[in-house]
């Protein structure tokens, strides 16, 4: 079961390193068959459903996120848990507000997230 401290220390470093533009310090929070469904995958890269599976493709996909937003940048307002998963709050680029509701394996890594945004 995943703690409120665990939670909130885990939202905080994973916001540090998405702020700090580190794509292998993001990547550090997952592990190597995670998947990330977001509607922005649909726009930025050639995949419909809006799902990639695998490290890889999502390190290739969030390269061209950073480079496409230089000036990205994350405020974390609340961090939500429910057993193995939380739900990160936060507004991103552009003044969105995002939901990212990430699944935890037994080690504390990500295996799966889903974004959600009040508007793509």
């Amino acid at each position: 079961m995943i703690t409120r401290e665990w939670a909130w220390d885990f939202a905080v470093e994973w916001v540090e390193a998405w702020n700090a533009h580190d794509l292998e310090r993001i990547l550090s929070h997952y592990t190597d068959e995670f998947e990330m469904s977001s509607p922005y995958i649909a726009k930025f890269t050639n995949e419909p459903s809006g799902t990639l599976r695998g490290k890889a493709r999502v390190r290739e996909y969030w390269k061209v996120a950073l480079a496409k937003i230089p000036d990205l940048h994350f405020e974390l307002v609340e961090v939500f848990t429910s057993g193995n998963s939380i739900a990160i709050y936060y507004r991103g680029a552009l003044e969105k507000r995002v939901v990212e509701t990430l699944f935890f394996n037994a080690e504390g890594k990500a295996y799966k997230a889903v974004a959600h945004y009040n508007s793509v």
